[in-house]
């Protein structure tokens, strides 16, 4: 006996796609900051710039679940119950790599803050940045705050991401139940 309700905290669909928006804005604004002030934070070349892609790309499965969920599409709720477990191992990844490079780089990112904000050299001489200055606004949380504020960030976004592929996978067992769809044969699951 299945139980429609279990462990949901809205209702489905309107539910999901709520979480699936909370997921995307969040993802995205996180993504674009990494593409544009990672490189303060983190000292190899490619590293922020794949940070911000992995984060960017969490937001594109976010919009491709609030799609799915909206149109109530079968194939595309699919699609999305198959992209959140790579998803969610891949930003478990990152988040263990973020986390271990944050501590590596804290003398390069107290040294940023000790000379007004000025990026680092080696990174200096592998990018050409388009801010001026390290945000001030890390200089005067301090480090310790900035990296208990990273690791629950990332805890947090890797829950979410869990609850979004247990809520597409019950939508979806619940559109395979649907009594109106007649499975793949004989018209197809949107037979009218």
């Amino acid at each position: 006996m299945w139980c429609d309700n279990c462990l949901l905290v809205l209702p489905l669909r309107a539910g999901a796609i709520a979480w699936a928006v909370v997921i995307a804005a969040y993802s995205i604004a996180g993504g674009v900051f990494l593409l544009i002030d990672g490189q303060y934070l983190f000292f190899t070349f490619p590293e922020w710039q794949i940070y911000g892609g992995i984060g960017i790309g969490v937001g594109a499965a976010a919009v491709i679940s609030i799609f799915a969920l909206s149109n109530r599409s079968y194939i595309w709720i699919r699609v999305a119950k198959f992209l959140w477990p790579f998803i969610i191992v891949i930003c478990a990844v990152r988040a263990i790599l973020m986390i271990v490079q944050l501590q590596r780089g804290k003398d390069k990112i107290a040294w940023e803050c000790a000379n007004g904000g000025q990026l680092w050299s080696e990174s200096a001489a592998a990018v050409n940045t388009s801010s001026d200055s390290f945000p001030s606004g890390f200089c005067t949380a301090g480090f310790s705050s900035l990296n208990v504020a990273f690791i629950i960030g990332l805890l947090v976004d890797l829950v979410f991401q869990i609850y979004m592929y247990f809520l597409t996978w019950r939508f979806s067992k619940r559109l395979e139940h649907y009594s109106n769809m007649k499975g793949p044969f004989h018209g197809g699951y949107y037979n009218a």
